[in-house]
């Protein structure tokens, strides 16, 4: 299984940047060039623990559809969130705060498995896992753009 892993450094207190992550208007914002929008369970606003959220996005030209749900909170330090259903056979996906002297240090760690067995291992090593590593960092530096930048939560 895949596992991609990164940090984001963002000069925010750590309350925010935790509220902003799990902020499904933010969500939207942060992920526009996949037009992703929220359709079912939670549309709007802050997720809790036991929350789930359909997303519909466009990946590789193709509209898809994809239910998280949060099977962990523990505000301000960290929240995990599982595909219950979706394109992938299955994922995980922790986002970890920690204050760091000026702002907060934000970690992401998506692991997932693909479908189709070693066709989807293939596909893995070919394409799925340099595309979701772009698509996680190009979330999280769009957060750290909200958060150094509004002043949103304050």
């Amino acid at each position: 299984m895949p596992l991609i892993e990164h940090q984001q450094f963002i000069k925010a207190p750590i309350q925010k940047c935790f509220d902003l992550a799990r902020n499904v208007d933010i969500h939207i914002q942060t992920t526009s060039k996949t037009k992703e929008r929220a359709v079912g369970g939670v549309t709007a606003g802050l997720l809790e623990k036991g929350d789930t959220v359909t997303w519909e996005a466009t990946h590789f030209g193709i509209k898809q559809r994809l239910t998280a749900e949060v099977i962990l909170m523990e505000p301000p330090y960290k929240f995990v969130d599982i595909m219950v259903k979706g394109a992938f056979q299955s994922f995980v996906h922790t986002h970890q705060f920690t204050e760091a002297a000026g702002g907060t240090m934000m970690i992401d760690k998506f692991q997932y498995k693909s479908p189709f067995g070693i066709i989807g291992v293939a596909a893995d090593k070919l394409i799925l896992e340099r595309y979701m590593r772009k698509f996680i960092i190009s979330r999280a530096k769009e957060l750290k753009k909200i958060a150094e930048n509004e002043d949103i939560f304050e």
